[in-house]
């Protein structure tokens, strides 16, 4: 990644049970990391909106986050998914895509 600078980005998940563990996870896993759940924004038409997690960090934490997710998202019981938006776009994360989110995340943060 190209950037040294800080981006934010939001975590969201596919069961909203499994919020509290990824905050928990990601804190373990990166020790210092910052993570702050708030709640969501509704979108247009939306009456409300789940909490997300919110990371402020450089590049290469985001880079860290994204390696260790499908670990994360492999030992749950159920299938499922985390969303991390950049700057305005959404990647979905999945046990097994976080090469191909990888490549899109670095474009995102880049550009």
């Amino acid at each position: 990644m190209g950037q040294t600078g800080q981006a934010a980005a939001e975590l969201s998940v596919s069961d909203y049970a499994q919020l509290g563990p990824l905050a928990d996870y990601l804190r373990l896993a990166l020790p210092g990391l910052r993570v702050t759940r708030r709640p969501g924004v509704p979108g247009p038409g939306e009456q409300g909106a789940l909490d997300v997690l919110t990371i402020v960090a450089d590049s290469s934490v985001f880079v860290a986050i994204v390696n260790m997710l499908p670990a994360f998202l492999k030992s749950r019981k159920s299938a499922l998914s985390v969303t991390v938006t950049v700057k305005d776009k959404k990647l979905n994360v999945t046990g097994d895509n976080a090469d191909e989110v990888l490549r899109v995340l670095d474009r995102f943060l880049d550009g």
